[in-house]
């Protein structure tokens, strides 16, 4: 009696659950139905995701095979973590992944909070036309490849006929190499991706500004609070879940120092200052022929990535905020 009990009990509950599933799975057809237009909106980045980022991953195969492009990825043999055994064997390889981490560190301490400053700035000015003119401004260099960039640099700072040199030496100094000497091609490279990319990081600042509710500047005036007060009072908190998601992107990205602009800009004279793992990745993988080494190289930094941003969420998390997920 009892067995004819429980199986009629779990016959009803598997009929609720399909129900439930049914409910759910009609929900959402009409939710995505309502909302067609912005779903296709996506389709373009998933498509590009798809194809540039989801299907390469079958590549990351030839980090464990003796790969060889006859019989291709499937059919060379497997040999495990010999590659990786091998790389950690290679006293090069440590030295990119520091000169790696030292300059996107660099880069996220002095160039993180730079857009915050600009766009609190700009978010204080009382004309709208000069606002825009100069958010223009700020963000054009973004829309620069780094191939032009790189020329202009080039020619701005050569110490011999540079414009940059030229005021130097007509103020008494001695030309610097900026992009030839180890001392300061990593300032250099620093500031002039700062310089790229801030303004377009500065709009994502001031859109989030636009989400703070005008109430709480007017009850904050009349309760007699200056400027300033309302700057750390009611400004950066309404920006801070912007601010974390975009540490925590950055954070993820530790192990990304700019290949464009590096590969551009650096010349064998400063490789000790300047290789990176990106570069260090396509001059043994498509210059040397070093297929599974560069392979397990941009699987080793994925894999960092990967544990950076999930140690980043989780922190936020910890501090109250919402973090990506």
């Amino acid at each position: 009696m009892r067995t004819q009990l429980a199986k009629k009990e779990d016959y009803t509950n598997k009929k609720l659950g399909k129900k439930e599933q049914e409910g759910y799975f009609t929900q959402l057809g009409r939710h995505i139905w309502k909302h067609r237009y912005m779903y296709l909106m996506l389709v373009p980045a998933i498509v590009y995701y798809l194809i540039f980022c989801y299907g390469p991953m079958g590549g990351l195969m030839i980090a464990f095979k003796d790969f060889n492009p006859i019989k291709g990825i499937l059919g060379s043999p497997w040999v495990g973590f010999e590659h990786f055994k091998e790389l950690f064997a290679m006293d090069k390889f440590y030295q990119v992944v520091w000169n790696t981490l030292r300059i996107s560190v660099k880069r996220l301490i002095f160039g993180f909070p730079f857009p915050i400053i600009v766009a609190l700035m700009l978010n204080e000015l009382r004309s709208n036309k000069l606002r825009q003119a100069v958010q223009t401004t700020l963000y054009l260099p973004q829309f620069i490849s780094w191939v032009v960039l790189g020329g202009i640099m080039a020619n701005l700072l050569s110490t011999n006929g540079g414009i940059v040199n030229g005021v130097i030496q007509l103020f008494g100094g001695t030309p610097i190499g900026f992009l030839n000497d180890e001392r300061y091609f990593e300032g250099t490279m620093i500031v002039s991706m700062i310089w790229k990319t801030f303004g377009w990081n500065t709009i994502i600042y001031l859109a989030a500004l636009t989400a703070v509710d005008p109430q709480y500047y007017e009850a904050a005036r009349v309760d007699g609070a200056s400027r300033w007060s309302q700057l750390i009072h009611i400004t950066l908190p309404g920006i801070m879940p912007t601010i974390v998601v975009m540490l925590i992107m950055r954070i993820g990205n530790l192990m990304q120092a700019g290949f464009e602009q590096i590969f551009v800009l650096y010349n064998p004279g400063v490789y000790a200052t300047a290789d990176i793992i990106d570069t260090y990745v396509y001059r043994i993988g498509l210059q040397d022929g070093m297929f599974e080494l560069s392979t397990a190289v941009g699987l080793f930094k994925s894999v960092i990535n990967f544990l950076l941003i999930l140690g980043a969420n989780k922190l936020a998390r910890y501090a109250g905020e919402e973090g990506v997920y």
